[in-house]
């Protein structure tokens, strides 16, 4: 009721907008946006400065940071040098937004959105301790299980991610390439680690019905498989050949 409530305000008072696929939604600091319907990606860039070498022409790159979902709530924090910035990820996403002195008008909402930031951060601590693992193929399974344990859909199974996402937006969130997280997905593949199912989504198959509840229980079998020790020397040969893919 209290959602509905809140939709009911935002629409009398002009707060609601609907975005089409990829549309920049201009959120700007300081203001509370809660997402009704569809997916909200979050990209965050370093702004290019005099001091920054002229070799490094894809130094400003935009950084895939995550997903939020229907229900969920966001906000744009302006911390300098870096760029934070939000795009409808599917078509017709509609986005609320409101000031916080708004929630004095629900108290009990407001806890709601504490908590839901609560958790974000949470989520987002384990995120961090994902991508401190040394090999590639640890941080791109422990990625792909932290998307689908959030926001997950069951299918035959398994549980499959129900956004797509490039593996260019894949390796910039693991500190990757493109090049790499492919041939990466296809040896998880391979193993059955993954699959993939519909239009190009990815599928953890959870034979037991249930996805594991931690990324730091995750037994992963690259810890004996040769090819691993190559993906830190396969980064500066594959960055190499992604700017002879896109040229």
């Amino acid at each position: 009721m209290t959602w509905q409530r809140i939709l009911d305000w935002a629409q009398t008072h002009y707060r609601e907008r609907t975005f089409t696929k990829d549309e920049r939604i201009p959120a700007r600091p300081g203001l509370l946006y809660l997402l009704h319907r569809g997916a909200v990606r979050l990209v965050g860039s370093a702004r290019e400065s005099a001091a920054s070498p002229a070799s490094l022409p894809d130094g400003n790159e935009e950084t895939f940071l995550g997903f939020v979902g229907a229900g969920q709530p966001f906000e744009i924090v302006a911390q300098s040098p870096f760029t934070l910035q939000a795009f409808a990820h599917v078509e017709q996403t509609s986005v609320v937004w409101m000031y916080w002195h708004d929630l004095d008008n629900w108290p009990h909402f407001r806890w709601e959105i504490l908590d839901a930031f609560r958790r974000q951060h949470q989520r987002k601590l384990i995120w961090l301790s994902t991508l401190g693992q040394r090999q590639t193929i640890d941080r791109l399974l422990g990625f792909i299980t932290l998307l689908v344990e959030e926001h997950g859909e069951p299918s035959e199974g398994g549980y499959y991610l129900p956004f797509p996402l490039t593996h260019a937006q894949i390796g910039s969130a693991i500190g990757s390439t493109r090049v790499t997280v492919t041939r990466l997905m296809g040896k998880l593949r391979q193993r059955g680690e993954i699959s993939i199912v519909g239009d190009n989504l990815i599928c953890l198959p959870t034979p037991n019905g249930q996805l594991r509840s931690s990324v730091a229980e995750l037994q992963l079998l690259s810890e004996d498989d040769p090819d691993d020790d190559a993906d830190l020397a396969d980064l500066d040969s594959d960055a190499d050949v992604d700017r002879d893919v896109d040229s």
